[in-house]
């Protein structure tokens, strides 16, 4: 009769086994050699384009935000724009037909105020649109994001022109938006060209650089967003009221035409006016440029420099 093995016996034949084993399976069995890490992309293009991209998707996705910055300039344009009708105005006098438009287009540049309006309510979405840029900053701190977006390689410069660049996307998509409703409501598309509508668009596209750079500098450092709400309401009407947009400077006093003459707004409709409308303009097209030009580099500049110092966790 067998006996059972002791204790020591069987883990001595236990350890024999297993060294018996152990070559064969390692013999036998591919080595899986460890999957690379992948590369961490620390290019400022790269941290750029993802921090603009958050902020488009957001608004993209929500369309009812886009239908409610599109319901004033709307407003304006059905019902300020065609209820101030001008042309009646003067032909209450008496004035034959070609009198009027010779009056009309002598105040505005155009017969039409309505063409006139619908050019200054492009400069005016631009402008809401780029008051709100700053409020961006200020949420993204109140919820924790802006101390993760700084815990990256990505430089405090690209933080603060994400939030510029995302803001002028959403300004001219806006603003082409506006024009299509203007010229269904009855626009004058006579001097419509392609190098034209360019080129207005590129004058906006300068105003909404520096408005959006101004009013993310003026975020840095805002937790805020009373504060903030506060700074636009007391920024945006002024600039509004203080430029071309809803009148021709002719009319206004002389004292308020000093202020509109140094407002950028007053040159991006001065400029899109001379574009879409073929409309005399109280500058030359490459003064208007050269001035939204150095308004745009000169507050984008002053938003990257303080983003060094201000912008911290």
């Amino acid at each position: 009769m067998d006996k059972n093995p002791s204790p020591v016996e069987d883990n001595r034949f236990r350890e024999a086994t297993v060294q018996e084993e152990v070559p064969r399976l390692a013999n036998t069995t591919p080595l899986i050699s460890p999957r690379p890490a992948p590369e961490l992309n620390t290019s400022p293009l790269h941290g750029l384009w993802a921090l603009t991209k958050r902020d488009l998707k957001k608004w993209f996705t929500n369309p009812y935000q886009l239908l409610i910055t599109l319901i004033q300039p709307a407003v304006w344009l059905g019902l300020f724009g065609k209820a101030l009708n001008f042309g009646s105005f003067i032909s209450s006098t008496g004035a034959s037909a070609s009198a009027q438009n010779m009056i009309l287009f002598n105040t505005f540049g155009t017969t039409s105020y309505f063409s006139f309006l619908a050019c200054g309510m492009l400069a005016s979405i631009i402008l809401f649109t780029a008051s709100f840029s700053g409020m961006s900053v200020v949420f993204d701190r109140r919820f924790g994001f802006l101390n993760k977006a700084l815990s990256t390689p990505v430089g405090r410069g690209a933080v603060v022109m994400a939030k510029v660049f995302q803001s002028v996307g959403r300004s001219l998509s806006q603003a082409a938006i506006v024009l299509a409703i203007a010229v269904v409501l009855g626009m004058d598309t006579a001097n419509f060209t392609i190098l034209g509508v360019a080129g207005a668009f590129l004058f906006l596209f300068l105003m909404s650089m520096g408005l959006s750079s101004l009013f993310v500098m003026l975020a840095l450092k805002s937790s805020n967003w009373q504060t903030q709400m506060a700074i636009i309401n007391l920024l945006n009407l002024p600039l509004l009221f203080a430029s071309n947009s809803l009148f021709p400077t002719t009319i206004m006093p002389s004292w308020l035409q000093a202020v509109v003459k140094v407002n950028p707004v007053s040159y991006s409709n001065d400029g899109v006016r001379q574009l879409l409308l073929g409309s005399p303009g109280f500058n030359a097209l490459w003064f208007d440029y050269a001035y939204l030009f150095g308004f745009a580099a000169f507050f984008s500049i002053v938003g990257i420099v303080l983003s060094w110092r201000l912008l911290s966790k």
